[in-house]
């Protein structure tokens, strides 16, 4: 620890942590704990993505794979793969015939939960120093950082 109390793996230059520092330490503390739940649940990152994803929409096809950045090609043999598993379903669109929605299966919805659970488990050792009043001042400020990459 530095003398300000900050892990000293992680505090910048003279002891401060900038927001870049923070924002990739936090990333790379957030994905050991997304690589382990996969691994353990014997699922690739993207096909967790998805689990978290479909947790409570259904999706066209070619709007899942916008969300993920994979070509529809791509996406096509992930679904396949989950569906064989029997963690998702897909179906006819009910306004459009033409399109695919595909959807979380009852033991896909189980999972889901269950590593959403996992998760928020194993990341809370990141956010037990904060207060209440700091944990949703920095769900708000995330929020509002990605809502600005996404547009």
């Amino acid at each position: 620890m530095t003398t300000d109390g900050m892990p000293t793996a992680i505090a910048g230059e003279g002891g401060s942590l900038t927001l870049m520092d923070g924002l990739v330490q936090a990333s790379f503390a957030t994905m050991a704990v997304l690589n382990r739940l996969s691994a353990e649940h014997d699922l690739s990152l993207t096909q967790l993505r998805v689990l978290a994803i479909l947790r409570d929409r259904r999706l066209r096809m070619s709007d899942l794979a916008d969300h993920l950045g994979l070509e529809k090609s791509t996406l096509s043999g992930l679904v396949d793969r989950a569906e064989k598993r029997g963690l998702l379903k897909r179906a006819r669109d009910a306004a459009d015939g033409r399109a695919i929605e595909v959807f979380l299966s009852g033991a896909g919805r189980e999972l889901a939960e269950r590593l959403q659970d996992d998760a928020a488990r194993d990341l809370r050792p990141l956010t037990s120093g904060l207060s209440e009043d700091e944990s949703r001042v920095l769900a708000l400020l995330l929020t509002r950082m990605l809502e600005s990459a996404a547009s």
